[in-house]
Formats: C-alpha cells, structure tokens, sequence
C-alpha cells in the first residue's frame, strides 16, 4: 500500500459538484493499494499514520500524533499512487490492484481507522473526484508498505 499524506486544516472531496466527505483539522490521505498487497499490509498502514508523529507541540515541534490531536481524517482511493513512471511518458499501472481487491482494501483501510477512534470521512471509490485541501505547514509525507522509498 501507498499513502500520500497530507496535514490539512480542512480537506473536503466532492463528485458531480456534491460534497460527500469532509474535515476539519486533521489529515488528508490518498490511498493506492497494490495487486501484492496483504493483510500485514493493511495493519502497517494504519499504525503508521495514525501514530505518525506530524502534528506541532506546545514547542511547535512536529512531536504529536493523530489520535493525540483529536483530528480528522479524510481517506480518497487513488490507484495512481502506484503509477510507474521510470520508462517512457505513459505511467504504467500494472503494479495496482484490480478494482474488487482495491476497493476492499479501501474498505477496510477506513474501518480499520474508525476502530481506532477517529473521524473519518472518505472519497467516494472509481468515481472522478474534485478534491480541495488547505495544507497546514505545508507537510506532506509518503509512505510505503513495502517500504521502497
């Protein structure tokens, strides 16, 4: 799995002109997942951004976490994450997963985050989504399962 994760003061995605997910502070995350994901995968994932520490302390250092800030979480699927992009000028997409298994993983990605005790809202999968955002910092952070960057 692959995760673009942004921290956001608000975040709010929208399809046909309709707003069907937003949050207040918090955290932005585009999901990818891969045909080679698993279930090691998935919980990795979810550890990792929800304890990821990228929120500012009473220092103003990045020292605090999700679940410590109380915050948000807005989950959009993204398959391009996956695209490879090293040969030619047309990404490749073979390394996503097909539909049924991404949409799955999807799935549970975000119920795994509402076990966890926070609010999430969430894209709406294959669907064309306008997606608005105000960065906090800016900070964005990539994270990989597989651990390949």
């Amino acid at each position: 799995m692959r995760a673009c994760i942004q921290r956001v003061s608000q975040a709010s995605v929208s399809v046909e002109g309709e707003c069907v997910g937003e949050i207040r502070a918090g955290l932005l995350v585009f999901l990818g997942v891969s045909h080679e994901d698993s279930d090691a995968d998935l919980r990795y994932m979810v550890d990792k951004i929800v304890q990821l520490r990228i929120f500012r302390d009473d220092d103003g250092k990045m020292n605090r976490s999700l679940k410590d800030t109380a915050g948000e979480i807005l989950v959009v699927s993204q398959f391009t994450l996956l695209g490879d992009c090293r040969k030619g000028r047309r990404p490749s997409f073979v390394a996503a997963a097909p539909p049924e298994k991404a949409n799955d993983y999807y799935q549970r990605f975000v119920d795994a985050i509402r076990e966890e005790g926070i609010q999430v809202a969430t894209g709406q999968f294959r669907a064309m989504m306008d997606v608005s955002l105000v960065n906090d910092g800016p900070v964005t952070m990539l994270v990989d399962s597989r651990k390949s960057f």
